[in-house]
């Protein structure tokens, strides 16, 4: 059925109750800002209507449901037997939200939308036939043909190995609906025959939802926790502050800070003003269009030796190199320099600690001094922050390695027989050389500053316009007074707060971190002995 009335006569819908507190004057169906997949489904956008959120809003009631695209309208009645199901607005909302005022002491709401009517990827690969041609080579595709002959009939795992599963126009089996066995175009954008019917037809395309939700759904539970590890994380967050929605952080910050600005700048696709509060997401660094060597389509690779970092002030197309490890693309200095005297270099210079390539020395720049574990370690980053291990049962679920915190020492046994208290000492070690670093930069401050200085700003007279965490109590030194800071404090602050950020205390690189402090430390004796 191709017409928009035919679609909506042959709808699903969605039934959800609300408590009215108050009787607000008024009655009506608003449309609002379309929201991100909240819910996880099992096989990965949902078919039908699903109720996402219902709360008080100033005017009455805030309605928020979630399904396939398309046209939806909500109806409401105050109780299931004797009255009608009355409609609320027009049958035109393609936002999935409404506001609906007034309410009953109890209001029942049905939501109607459209049919999900399922057609296999060979339909999309009439339009989409680049796209086809890879994804049919993805572990995606083989989902179902992986399943032994008796699991291809467990309800339990076909959710998320075919599509639309347990839906009147899904799959039923390898012999009924053979199109669709396997993890195919309409897990993640929804059901597409109305769209192949009708191409042109805005309000039946198929989404194109960034959200982790989507993944969630089949990347989930204790055999292969992925979805919920990633939940923990920082990666989840837009970490933290400011708005990226903002204009003039969007292009900036938002290019490590948020999931759907990097993704539509690897994509070639204009930023997404207005929706730039999404945390890094799956496919900020998985692309599930694309077949590689790795099952886990990994954008990048997870392992370079090469120096990289990027600009905030840069053209991103100009700076991105797509042979640098991964997590490098985000963790690295961005372009921080001693001579920088506004704030402290970002907490991002992991990468170049790791390879020994960031930081002030007597001789000048450093040249490449990278750690043990940057040449040893095959897939760097990943291979301390993303281990796992597979599921042993109830009692031990598998680990998916996507907290990326280092929870485990089993991989650093290849190479040291007592990995955790070497962690712990080098630990103490550059911690202890951190204290007492910034109990010299304070002692400086408060017998060797400019009386200026010290009159103004006390303990921060060494610090940045914007101090770094190793101050407290207002500002630094602003532009103009930073010149009277001698270059050696200030390139032994720049080694100390690289340190510092680097987050590890000195186990991306200890012998190298250990020398930046020990430099940092003969720069400010000599401004203590002057």
């Amino acid at each position: 059925m191709n017409s928009t009335k035919a679609r909506l006569a042959n709808g699903a819908s969605v039934l959800f109750l609300a408590m009215a507190l108050s009787i607000v004057p008024g009655r009506q169906g608003r449309g609002q800002d379309v929201q991100h997949l909240s819910i996880t489904e099992a096989g990965g956008m949902p078919g039908w209507p699903v109720m996402t959120g219902i709360q008080r809003a100033s005017n009455g009631v805030s309605l928020t449901w979630d399904g396939p695209s398309g046209y939806y309208q909500v109806f409401q009645k105050s109780g299931l037997a004797g009255s009608q199901w009355e409609a609320v607005g027009k049958a035109t909302n393609l936002m999935r939200q409404a506001t609906i005022s007034p309410l009953y002491g109890i209001t029942f709401f049905r939501v109607s939308g459209p049919s999900p009517v399922y057609a296999g990827w060979t339909v999309c690969s009439g339009c989409h036939e680049n796209i086809y041609a890879t994804v049919v080579n993805t572990p995606h595709a083989g989902a179902f043909a992986a399943l032994s002959a008796q699991q291809q009939t467990n309800s339990a795992l076909l959710a998320g190995r075919t599509v639309g599963y347990g839906l009147p126009t899904g799959f039923k089996s390898q012999a009924a609906t053979p199109q669709l066995a396997g993890v195919q175009c309409e897990n993640c954008h929804g059901p597409a025959a109305n769209h192949a019917a009708s191409e042109m037809d805005p309000s039946v395309r198929p989404r194109v939802e960034l959200a982790a939700t989507v993944c969630g759904g089949c990347h989930t539970g204790p055999e292969h926790p992925i979805f919920q590890e990633w939940q923990s994380s920082a990666h989840a967050q837009v970490v933290p502050g400011p708005d990226f929605n903002s204009t003039n952080l969007i292009d900036s910050c938002g290019r490590c800070h948020s999931g759907s600005v990097r993704y539509s700048l690897l994509e070639g696709l204009a930023l997404p003003v207005g929706d730039a509060n999404v945390g890094i997401v799956c496919a900020t660094c998985h692309d599930p269009h694309q077949t590689n060597a790795n099952p886990a389509q990994v954008r990048y690779p997870l392992a370079s030796t090469n120096d990289y970092y990027v600009t905030t002030a840069g053209v991103f197309t100009d700076q991105i190199n797509p042979a640098i490890n991964l997590c490098a693309q985000c963790h690295n200095h961005r372009g921080a320099s001693w001579t920088n005297s506004a704030a402290p270099p970002h907490h991002s210079p992991q990468y170049n600690i790791l390879l020994g390539t960031v930081g002030e020395l007597a001789s000048g720049l450093p040249s490449y001094q990278p750690a043990a574990h940057a040449l040893q370690i095959t897939n760097q980053c990943a291979g301390c922050h993303m281990q796992t291990s597979p599921y042993q049962g109830a009692a031990q679920p598998a680990v998916a390695g996507h907290t990326f915190t280092v929870d485990s020492y089993n991989l650093c046994l290849g190479c040291h027989s007592e990995p955790g208290p070497l962690v712990q000492f080098v630990q103490g070690v550059v911690s202890n050389q951190i204290q007492q670093l910034t109990q010299d930069l304070n002692l400086w401050a408060s017998t060797k500053a400019p009386a200026s200085l010290w009159a103004k700003y006390n303990v921060r007279a060494w610090e940045y316009t914007t101090p770094g965490q190793l101050s407290s109590g207002g500002p630094g030194p602003d532009a103009s007074e930073q010149s009277l800071i001698p270059i050696n404090i200030r390139k032994a602050r720049f080694n100390l707060y690289l340190i510092l950020y680097d987050g590890s205390y000195g186990v991306h690189n200890g012998p190298y971190s250990v020398g930046l402090l020990n430099q940092a430390s003969q720069w400010i004796r000599a401004e203590l002995d002057n």
